[in-house]
């Protein structure tokens, strides 16, 4: 959209240079005008009035066609300006989302250990259960953090199918 939107003040820019060279203008219209009645009649001095206002109105209109010229350069330089910010922007979500992908790995990856070790310590609370050395609260104990690291583990992949979700 930015791109869009320098190209089209680009063409702003070049259209308000033109209005600086005279124009001639074709029209379908039929007729004759003149500013003195005597003249409607006769055909060159009705249609040089109106060929010599075509010529001549960049000359007279030349602070107004100044004016639009430096409005459209200026409004070039925002259009550069608001072109930088979404490259930049743009750039700098791309490296989040992507340092977010990392970091979510790496912890899943901590997460995934962990319940690997909670799952072992669950076989050794048992252990200790049936040899009477730990009573049944501390394999519950140990059974709910199991199951909760295993939750984490889950919404630490979520997370991070949703942040490569994102980087699309």
């Amino acid at each position: 959209q930015a791109e869009q939107a320098l190209v089209a003040a680009k063409l702003d820019v070049r259209v308000a240079k033109a209005e600086f060279y005279p124009s001639f203008v074709i029209t379908a219209g039929a007729g004759y005008r003149a500013f003195n009645p005597q003249y409607l009649i006769q055909t060159p001095q009705s249609l040089l009035y109106n060929l010599a206002g075509d010529l001549v109105a960049p000359l007279i209109n030349r602070n107004a066609i100044k004016a639009n010229f430096y409005s459209a350069n200026a409004k070039q330089v925002q259009a550069v300006y608001n072109y930088e910010r979404a490259i930049l922007r743009a750039h700098i979500e791309v490296v989040n989302q992507l340092s977010n992908i990392n970091n979510l790995k790496r912890s899943y990856d901590l997460k995934n250990k962990q319940v690997e070790t909670l799952t072992q310590s669950i076989d050794i609370s048992n252990t200790l259960f049936k040899s009477a050395r730990a009573d049944y609260m501390e394999v519950l104990l140990t059974q709910r953090d199991a199951l909760e690291s295993k939750m984490e583990l889950v919404e630490t992949k979520k997370q991070q199918m949703n942040a490569m979700v994102n980087i699309y």
